[in-house]
């Protein structure tokens, strides 16, 4: 290649020279490729570094690129692309780091100063709390993470910023917030507990001892902000509202003020340059006064006069003087800010401005490129460059690290009005049908690489086949990220009677659900789910997704009266539509409930009826919810101080595994395989049958240690640690302690149980 071969990983160098090597301009290759020329332009300057696979094949087609440099150009794009977090990678502190902070930062040195003093103040009796208070645009954020980055040194144990969305119409609660500093602090989801006052003594623990910088951003009122504080120890927590708070006590109050017509003229210094305001003086103060002295104005119309370079202050002073009644609203309250975005707003590409307005329908914190593109009807390229431009003029953030954005809230709340005022009604609610449809179809088919009834050779559905994902860790990655809206999606088509859709969706995200048990939002999921089935007068779709519904209240929200109650219903609508498998699995869940809810005789009754309902059955799936059963009410017998039933329980279990079940995938049964192992394995331990109950649980613990279980390998080394003791065998401590750390680090409630054992160990070994 003449011009030397540039890194893999420079995606726009290479294309720049492969490009001159052709000899063809950016508009000759812009429209042989069906690419815009800004993107390609994007693309050459390094903004755009991992373009879509069909954008890379169209321009090496137009390129006429041979395979081997097709396969180059590809393999530099890919590496431009974001990776997708897999489940496995556990969360970093870094997950809440700090935003960038701002370089031409003015002013506020004497807040900066008391809040050093605070920093130095705060030990380990005392954490301290401040609170950031004033009208929207007084620049609370951009202070509080300029003043957080200057005490950063002082909190060497870490430093998490958290939007917790006040001016949201549902603001963050307190439970999700605290899972998200939990989280940020390394603890697994599956570990956080469920209630919020268990969440808050789990970070106030945590949080106890540690040098931790805190804040907590858009907050809206005491009650959302009280639990997040950490108890004691030497931390700071800066805390930013549009509302004072006064209910807070404790606390370091610092007000902001307007700036100084000559702080606001430093600040716009600082973003022009020196000799551009120095060659316009006036013009900068008249600046300055239009904008109110209020921050976000003056950034907003610097920012403005920096995307222009030859631009003279003049000019946007007297644009400004003409528009008096939208600059009016600078001078009385909340409307100074609205005026201070129209101003950037208007000055925005006609793309622009649609996809500005338009993202700011979509469910979340925080939005991706492809959902952007989908509510202002433009082509993900397109997005991507409005995306980087509107990022550019501070109208949105870009996260640190994955392609995704987010809005200031007050700029949410403007961009919404404009939907209202330049869209209305028809074309927001078609905006929404078409991203809740794409969505609806893009999780169906994620969700099915989860599936294991899904036959992998017939389509799968997904809207962009060739920019879906591929294999299970990008869709999972996928799922994760795009939650709020597929979930905002499965509502919409709910509400709008798209019934059919939602079933589809739920149906198909039936197996991904269980590997997902810490999410609640599958209630909802399930309850939609069911509901639609119900509008579709369905009675056997009904039963289906009131089990799941069931399954979802006894597991993921803990709430086994919900639990009993749905299963209930299923019982009825599989009997009603004469669903054997339904009625077996609705007698198992109501079972799981009845246990749960302190009534073992009564549930020991259901998981009877359960096990002989499915027995009579022939299909596959009832051999897999037997196996289920079966393995249920074995260890409900052990637990009720019946092992011998038990043993006989899980034996039968492990028959059927053996047997094999026509139609189902090696991998699954030998995943149940594992499961009766284990139980055998405890059975023979309660019947003092040590040597072989080893056996057992160490085929167990093998077989999910193969498959990535640490949830289930953890508690079957538990298990054996316990036989290995009762045998003396010298391997018995070094398990138990294993399984300690492990259960303690996935917060598991049989941690508890591990450090028992371990105490009963060595009690023995000191007594002998």
């Amino acid at each position: 290649m003449r011009g030397g071969t540039p890194p893999p990983g420079d995606f726009g160098q290479r294309l720049r020279l492969l490009r001159a090597r052709a000899g063809v301009s950016q508009e000759a290759l812009s429209q042989a490729a069906g690419v815009s020329v800004r993107a390609l332009a994007d693309m050459e300057r390094g903004r755009t570094r991992g373009p879509q696979r069909r954008t890379v094949q169209a321009l090496a087609e137009a390129l006429g690129l041979d395979e081997v440099e097709a396969a180059a150009l590809e393999e530099s794009a890919a590496l431009g692309r974001p990776r997708p977090r897999t489940d496995a990678a556990p969360a970093a502190p870094g997950a809440l780091a700090l935003p960038r902070d701002i370089r031409d930062f003015t002013a506020r040195d004497a807040a900066l100063a008391g809040l050093l003093e605070l920093a130095r103040d705060a030990g380990p009796s005392r954490s301290v709390v401040t609170v950031v208070a004033g009208q929207p645009g007084l620049g609370k954020t951009a202070f509080a993470v300029h003043a957080a980055h200057r005490l950063a040194p002082h909190f060497p144990d870490g430093q998490f910023a958290l939007d917790l969305h006040g001016m949201d119409a549902e603001p963050t609660t307190p439970r999700d917030a605290l899972a998200r500093l939990l989280r940020a602090l390394g603890i697994d989801d599956a570990a956080i507990p469920a209630g919020t006052d268990e969440r808050a003594g789990l970070w106030r623990s945590l949080a106890a001892g540690r040098r931790l910088l805190l804040l907590l951003d858009n907050a809206v009122d005491e009650s959302q902000v009280g639990p997040l504080l950490p108890g004691t120890g030497p931390s700071l927590t800066i805390v930013t509202s549009r509302n004072a708070l006064a209910g807070l006590e404790s606390v370091h109050r610092c007000d902001l003020a307007l700036l100084r017509r000559e702080e606001a003229v430093e600040l716009l210094t600082r973003i022009l340059g020196p000799e551009r305001v120095r060659a316009e003086a006036q013009a900068a103060r008249d600046l300055a006064d239009l904008c109110g002295h209020l921050p976000l104005a003056v950034r907003i119309a610097g920012q403005r006069l920096l995307s222009r370079p030859h631009e003279r202050l003049g000019k946007l002073v007297a644009r400004l003087a003409a528009e008096g009644r939208r600059l009016d609203g600078l001078e009385a309250g909340s409307l100074r800010v609205r005026a201070a975005f129209a101003l950037s707003y208007r000055q925005l590409p006609a793309d622009s401005r649609t996809f500005l307005r338009r993202a700011a329908l979509a469910a979340g914190p925080d939005f991706s490129p492809e959902t952007g593109a989908l509510l202002a009807g433009l082509s993900y390229d397109e997005a991507m460059a409005c995306a980087e431009e509107l990022t550019d003029a501070g109208l949105l953030q870009s996260d640190p690290v994955a392609e995704r954005y987010h809005f200031h809230d007050l700029l949410r709340l403007y961009a919404a009005e404009q939907v209202e005022a330049e869209d209305g009604p028809e074309v927001r609610d078609a905006a929404l049908d078409r991203t809740a449809r794409w969505m609806l179809r893009r999780a169906t088919a994620a969700a099915l690489h989860f599936d294991v009834d899904h036959d992998r050779t017939v389509p799968s559905g997904d809207p962009d086949p060739e920019g879906a994902p591929a294999g299970r860790e990008e869709a999972r990655a996928w799922l994760e990220a795009e939650r709020a809206q597929w979930l905002a999606a499965l509502r919409r088509a709910h509400d709008t009677g798209l019934h059919r859709e939602v079933l589809d969706t739920a149906e198909a995200m039936h197996w991904f659900s269980d590997r997902n048990q810490h999410w609640e939002q599958w209630v909802e999921v399930f309850q939609r789910s069911a509901d639609s089935a119900r509008a579709l007068g369905n009675r056997q779709e009904e039963a289906v997704h009131l089990n799941y519904l069931a399954w979802a209240y006894n597991l993921c929200v803990h709430d086994p009266r919900a639990a009993l109650a749905s299963a209930g219903e299923a019982l009825v609508a599989a009997r009603e539509s004469g669903d054997g498998l339904q009625e077996g699995w609705a007698l198992g869940y109501s079972a799981g409930a009845l246990h749960r809810l302190g009534r073992p005789e009564e549930a020991h009754t259901r998981l009877r009826e359960a096990a002989g309902c499915l027995a009579a059955q022939d299909s596959h799936q009832a051999r897999l919810a037997e196996l289920t059963i079966l393995n249920t009410l074995g260890t409900l017998l052990r637990l009720m101080g019946r092992p011998a039933e038990a043993l006989e329980i899980h034996r039968r279990s492990e028959q059927i595994c053996r047997e094999t079940v026509p139609g189902r995938a090696d991998e699954l049964i030998a995943l149940y395989h594992a499961v009766a192992r284990q139980q055998i394995g405890n059975d023979l331990a309660a019947l003092e049958r040590w040597p072989e109950a080893e056996p057992s649980l160490r085929q167990a613990l093998a077989s999910f240690e193969a498959r990535q279980m640490p949830a289930w390998a953890e508690q079957a080394r538990l298990d054996l640690g316990r036989v290995l003791g009762a045998m003396g065998h010298p391997e018995a401590r070094q398990t138990l302690l294993a399984a300690r750390d492990a259960l303690a680090a996935l917060r598991s409630p049989r941690q508890a149980e591990a450090v028992d054992a371990l105490a009963a160990l060595d009690q023995v070994t000191a007594d002998r």
